[in-house]
């Protein structure tokens, strides 16, 4: 069993001052009964984020700050797609807020997107990314697989990452970033007009502005997907709060998860099952894993780790 907990920790000053009062008896419990290892160091800047970096190397994909192909990954779960094989991304419809300084966007996924709108946008937009040599194919409402040798190189930033902030930034890089932004440009002119932002408008919804480009890449040939008996779990019950900077909403749901899938992780440790639990912050992840117990152990678990406020402060 592996839990991964994104945005387990924050670095805001309000945010901190609900971390150091955090209470979660069942995590202090776990942490006390695994064994660390050593945190990994990443960068605040990094297109990939640290939850990311921890659930592809449980899944054996190959690493590359943003270019783990996530979306070659998903491509390969899908039997119409599966030998396809070279380079994919992700095309995630969104709506971008122009401020007077910079461009920001709303968090993904859009609310009250069904699938029929998604769909036909989809059918509007395939012929402008076709020029380009690229062709799409429906994923989920809101998100689509875009298939091309464009994606091989691109290094394109999480979702996660640019929410709320200047996207300038954050924009892929590659020697066909050029081609991209244009098609961007494009895109936008036409969803300007589009019956279904009409549609949207009227009923209140935010209208679907541009897209965002992310999981580029490609898969190695031989790449044979890790198939854990117990696959890693990544919960997302603090992504919204933490992404809209709601601290107190952070530290409830902190509450709920600690009650609820930390607590299942300390028992199936308890019974003596192997777990690994990977808490992941802005910059860093950090791992503890079930060990082999001495007649020390019980002992040496009173001293092991610092409190959960000290833990969170340094991811």
């Amino acid at each position: 069993m592996h839990l991964i907990i994104p945005f387990a920790a924050s670095k805001s000053e309000a945010g901190l001052v609900q971390q150091r009062q955090l209470e979660l008896p069942n995590l202090s419990q776990l942490l006390r009964r695994l064994q660390p290892a050593p945190a990994v160091g990443g960068d605040a800047l990094s297109f990939s984020t640290p939850h990311e970096w921890a659930l592809a190397e449980s899944l054996g994909l190959p690493l590359g700050d943003g270019q783990i192909a996530w979306a070659a990954y998903q491509a390969r779960q899908k039997p119409t797609l599966a030998q396809l094989g070279g380079a994919w991304a992700f095309i995630t419809l969104c709506h971008w807020q122009m401020n007077t300084h910079h461009v920001a966007m709303s968090p993904p996924p859009l609310p009250a997107l069904s699938q029929q709108e998604s769909t036909d946008l989809l059918v509007a937009m395939q012929p402008y990314f076709q020029e380009d040599g690229i062709s799409l194919y429906d994923d989920q409402p809101g998100r689509w697989l875009a298939h091309s040798p464009t994606f091989q190189d691109v290094r394109s930033a999480s979702l996660d990452r640019v929410f709320g902030r200047d996207l300038e930034p954050w924009m892929p890089l590659s020697a066909m970033s050029a081609g991209l932004r244009r098609l961007q440009n494009e895109m936008q002119m036409l969803l300007y007009t589009h019956p279904v932002n009409d549609a949207r408008l009227q009923r209140g919804a935010v209208p679907i502005n541009s897209f965002w480009l992310s999981g580029t890449g490609a898969l190695p040939v031989e790449y044979t997907p890790a198939l854990p008996q117990d696959p890693p779990q990544l919960v997302d019950n603090l992504r919204m709060s933490a992404l809209t900077e709601d601290w107190t909403g952070w530290s409830q749901a902190w509450q709920t998860l600690d009650a609820q899938q930390v607590h299942t992780v300390l028992q199936a440790a308890r019974a003596g099952h192997p777990v690994q639990l990977t808490l992941c912050g802005e910059q860093r992840s950090q791992s503890w894993r079930s060990g082999s117990d001495s007649i020390w152990q019980p002992i040496l678990r009173l001293f092991r780790h610092d409190g959960i406020p000290d833990v969170l402060s340094s991811l």
